[in-house]
């Protein structure tokens, strides 16, 4: 169980075993037979990231969290192959398949680079068969570096080349002390995040392997799921931060614009990238809102 929540106590791990062998961490709370939902975290993030969503819905849903490849205690990739949108993809499909009965819908929440893990998932079996509503939260299909705005100045070539540059920067993060708090607080939180906020967001994002953090880095500067946005034919919530500099609103108002079924864009006034820990009682009432919506009133229909 991640230390972040030993306080839950009714929990279980298990391994799901991805398309090439990968094996991938994953945690369950909440009672047996209750409405699932299931977790997705952003790049450089951990099951953790997800703390306050679990402790809040796990009273009354089965909360299914699961560490990204090369995250929290889910391996680093063995070679450049496991560095790919397929791949995450392959590790959401084992993820299901491993915590749902067959044809069991769940609610799916993707922050960051888990909602791109849901956009390039849209289009596979598994996913259809277990995905009833999904939760897009501050991320986006495409045009990353192109689009943020960590690097002061206007948009243009040069600027997306130093985005790159920053993001996927090999130098070690260093140890959790002000100055790392200060810069990550920059770039990826809003400015009025608190400092205890700040303090766990670098703890996990510290914790993250170097290698891990630049690999994923290398496919997102590239990443163009447009495809798997307008595949996501069903209901699709979008959350962002008005203050995130990695995935600006522009990003969740295309996507809002784009998708097929799109049941709300909600912007927060002043959140920046890490919306699930800066405003956890938005990001689970949304949560919520779709599993009361689209899992237990098809249930009782």
């Amino acid at each position: 169980m991640s230390r972040h929540l030993t306080s839950l106590t009714s929990s279980r791990e298990l391994t799901a075993v991805s398309a090439d062998g990968a094996p991938i961490h994953v945690e369950v709370y909440g009672p047996e037979g209750a409405p699932a939902v299931v977790l997705a975290h952003g790049w450089t993030c951990s099951i953790a990231f997800w703390a306050e969503q679990i402790r809040a819905l796990a009273t009354d849903h089965r909360v299914i969290a699961y560490d990204q490849r090369g995250h929290g205690r889910t391996p680093v990739p063995a070679g450049p192959a496991g560095y790919a949108t397929r791949a995450l993809a392959d590790d959401l499909e084992a993820v299901l398949a491993s915590t749902l009965a067959p044809g069991e819908k769940a609610v799916l929440a993707g922050h960051s680079m888990g909602g791109m893990t849901v956009m390039a998932a849209a289009d596979r079996p598994g996913f259809r068969e277990h995905a009833a509503a999904v939760l897009l939260c501050s991320t986006g299909p495409s045009r990353l570096t192109a689009e943020a705005t960590v690097v002061p100045g206007r948009a243009g070539d040069r600027r997306t080349r130093l985005t790159r540059g920053v993001l996927g920067a090999k130098a070690p993060l260093g140890p959790v002390n002000a100055v790392s708090k200060r810069i990550l607080k920059y770039a990826t939180m809003g400015p009025g995040s608190a400092p205890d906020r700040v303090d766990a967001c670098a703890r996990i994002v510290h914790a993250c392997p170097r290698g891990a953090r630049v690999g994923w880095s290398r496919v997102l500067s590239e990443l163009d799921l447009e495809i798997g946005l307008r595949a996501l034919d069903l209901p699709v919530a979008v959350v962002v931060g008005t203050a995130d500099r990695l995935t600006p609103p522009v990003h969740s108002r295309a996507m809002a614009e784009a998708l097929p079924q799109c049941v709300g864009l909600l912007e927060l006034a002043g959140i920046g990238h890490m919306t699930p820990l800066e405003a956890p009682e938005a990001i689970t009432a949304r949560i919520r809102e779709l599993t009361d919506t689209y899992l237990e009133v098809k249930e009782k229909a």
